[in-house]
């Protein structure tokens, strides 16, 4: 298996499939989250192809943009299988896939490798600071929520479904999942990163509030 001619295919088939992706899932968002998962992984003992492939693919499955009533079998073990990958390799890809979504507040969300956690940092971290609020607001409009009701409180989901199902504004999604994520991250390197992007968060949502009531 040549590995650098399944990543430059992999990164090829999944531009096409995420260019003109709306919802904040866009191939811009599955290219950072690669380059955040090499960098954290630079400073781990891991396998960079493994954390690399699973990056890139990480997105083809989810929930959040696929109709489960369409789709038959999994999209990215269909691709890893035409790249005749090993099984043993196409195995481990798809179980960090598995790993990498967030499932409610009252959700516990183990990984089972480094490699997994690892990807699953960078996702999240991709969730928080200014990009995040940018893609949590693209995400909103995309699935026409408000953008804010008062009257609506946060809710801390406690399965998945729930979470799946759930309509409520966008700015209550940063206390049902962005403001949680700072303190879920697996390594150093992506705690580092996240405080920091946390802080901004929060300075954001006071300067939104103060503007919603017009006190500036």
């Amino acid at each position: 298996m040549d590995r650098g001619a399944v990543i430059q295919k992999t990164e090829r088939f999944i531009e096409s499939e995420f260019r003109l992706e709306g919802s904040g899932h866009d191939w811009f968002h599955v290219d950072r989250v690669r380059k955040m998962a090499l960098r954290i992984g630079e400073e781990e003992k891991c396998d960079l192809f493994i954390v690399e492939l699973a990056a890139l693919l990480h997105d083809l499955d989810d929930w959040k943009l696929n109709n489960p009533e369409h789709q038959v079998g999994s999209k990215a073990e269909k691709w890893l299988c035409s790249m005749e990958i090993e099984v043993d390799t196409i195995s481990r890809v798809l179980g960090i896939i598995g790993e990498v979504s967030f499932k409610g507040a009252g959700v516990e969300t183990p990984v089972k490798t480094i490699e997994a956690a690892i990807v699953q940092d960078a996702d999240r971290l991709d969730a928080i600071g200014a990009i995040g609020i940018a893609r949590t607001f693209a995400y909103g409009g995309n699935k026409n929520r408000l953008i804010y009701d008062p009257a609506i409180d946060p809710v801390m989901h406690n399965d998945f479904e729930e979470y799946k199902n759930n309509m409520a504004p966008t700015i209550n999604h940063f206390y049902e999942k962005l403001l949680l994520l700072k303190d879920r991250m697996n390594t150093n390197s992506a705690k580092i990163i996240a405080e920091q992007r946390h802080n901004f968060m929060t300075e954001y949502l006071t300067q939104f509030y103060d503007e919603w009531d017009a006190k500036r």
